[in-house]
């Protein structure tokens, strides 16, 4: 009764997810959506097992790093992706390089730790950036 311990083998522990993953997966959903979505209509379509307050949690989250914007003012909160997860790596890294005081430093790591096939990917969309004109080239 009271003092029995319950028999029962415990269940398969659910996988820990990895950093940011949840917050992908959130963005990849809310990209689906036609138009402005619901944390309610978010959580439906990530399928059962995660709370509602967890959704809204990681939706707050991705506002506050820009990746989402919220649509509304009223009840329900709409929300619409403003970044895809690519965009959301990006501006994570934008925000760790915004902390760093050598940033020159953090930038020549990041370079020289890539692989040859990243290091000319990278070499490739600085030099598309630097021959696409500028607005004040226009005027």
């Amino acid at each position: 009764m009271g003092g029995e311990k319950d028999s029962r083998a415990p269940g398969p522990r659910a996988r820990r997810r990895g950093q940011g993953e949840l917050e992908a997966q959130v963005l990849s959903v809310l990209g689906t959506a036609h138009e402005p979505a619901t944390a309610a209509w978010v959580q439906e379509q990530l399928g059962g097992g995660l709370a509602y307050t967890t959704v809204i949690t990681i939706l707050t989250r991705l506002h506050e790093k820009k990746a989402v914007r919220r649509t509304s003012t009223g009840r329900p909160i709409l929300w619409e992706p403003v970044a895809d997860e690519s965009g959301l790596t990006a501006l994570r890294m934008r925000q760790l390089l915004d902390k760093q005081e050598n940033r020159g430093a953090v930038l020549s790591s990041f370079v020289s730790a890539l692989s040859l096939d990243d290091e000319h990917l990278l070499r490739s969309l600085l030099n598309e950036t630097s021959d696409a004109p500028t607005d004040e080239a226009e005027s």
